[in-house]
């Protein structure tokens, strides 16, 4: 009889492989032989474990169901039409345009004080404004309204080495061999409330102090008294081909007398310093007054030695030499 063959296969164990092989690692696999030594469902055990975690849980089902769902928060879109932009903002309350200035007769003004000329023999030269403002008459001094830009044209053109204060006024003789006048004597808010004919009256009182005083030159501070001065000259309005800045010819110069040998002083006529005037940039009135600025201090350097603030008694002491020499020539 024929022996049959085992067909069943044989079973290699883990000892068996470890001993034949050999483990690379050593006991790397080590926990999972346990487990199946300790009854060999260890390792389905372990298995379900790990899935218990990913299994569903009703409990947090409901949670998440009655928690609020997720909001989209959506940006206001740009504005891209300037009329919608416009139309979100308030208007501005409109600006109060101030009102012109018309006549005002003397009696408006007459409480307030008037203003004292600051006049001396033999300056260098005479500034001539308009007349006294309401504050300029308040204060007793000379362009002294904040906005007037007189002491800052008069400093920066070199009229002065320094920037004075309207209290200064009294000192621009003795410091700098200048001094300051109006054409018009009462003060007013501004040259508006002047008429034309006290205007006109006020140029032959103009002449005159020129030839008291006989300053150098005369500064017409405003083009509105130049052409006051040449409507009582010639008669009629001064049209624009007559009018220039800066020095005028010299057949204008002011304070001539006939058979006297003084000629006159020259006239320089530069803008308005007030803070009315806004027909000019302010660089603009600096370019019109700083000729006459270097003018005045090449004539301070020429009489008294130096182009700033003269030393105390300078311009007595010139005065006091001309007079001897004049009265050595009489003689």
């Amino acid at each position: 009889m024929a022996r049959t063959r085992n067909l069943r296969p044989s079973v290699v164990t883990d000892e068996k492989l470890q001993q034949d092989e050999g483990d690379p690692e050593g006991d790397g696999d080590e926990e999972e032989r346990n487990e199946v030594k300790d009854g060999g469902g260890g390792g389905t055990t372990a298995f379900r474990s790990r899935l218990e975690r990913f299994q569903y849980d009703s409990s947090t089902a409901s949670r998440d169901a009655t928690s609020p769902p997720y909001r989209i928060t959506r940006k206001r879109p740009l504005v891209d039409n300037d009329d919608d932009a416009k139309s979100t903002t308030s208007p501005s309350p409109p600006k109060k345009r101030r009102q012109p200035s018309r006549y005002a007769p003397p009696s408006t003004y007459a409480h307030l004080p008037k203003l004292l000329d600051i006049l001396e023999p033999n300056l260098i030269c005479m500034f001539v404004g308009t007349n006294p403002g309401i504050r300029t008459a308040t204060a007793g001094h000379a362009y002294a309204h904040p906005s007037n830009l007189f002491w800052k044209l008069l400093h920066s053109s070199g009229c002065t080495d320094a920037r004075l204060l309207p209290e200064n006024d009294v000192d621009l003789p003795r410091w700098y061999a200048m001094g300051n006048t109006n054409i018009v004597e009462r003060p007013s808010k501004d040259a508006a409330e002047l008429s034309k004919a006290e205007m006109a009256a006020g140029t032959p009182i103009l002449e005159e102090k020129v030839r008291r005083y006989r300053p150098e030159a005369v500064c017409i501070v405003g083009k509105g008294i130049w052409g006051a001065v040449w409507r009582s000259r010639y008669k009629r309005e001064m049209k624009k081909d007559d009018f220039h800045w800066g020095w005028q010819e010299d057949k204008e110069r002011m304070g001539k007398e006939d058979g006297s040998a003084w000629e006159g002083a020259r006239v320089y006529v530069t803008s308005s310093t007030s803070g009315l005037s806004a027909s000019l940039r302010p660089a603009e009135k600096e370019a019109i007054w700083k000729p006459f600025g270097e003018w005045v201090k090449g004539r301070r350097k020429e009489r008294f030695g130096t182009e700033g603030r003269l030393l105390e008694g300078m311009v007595k002491m010139e005065a006091v030499g001309a007079g001897e020499n004049e009265n050595e020539g009489n003689t």
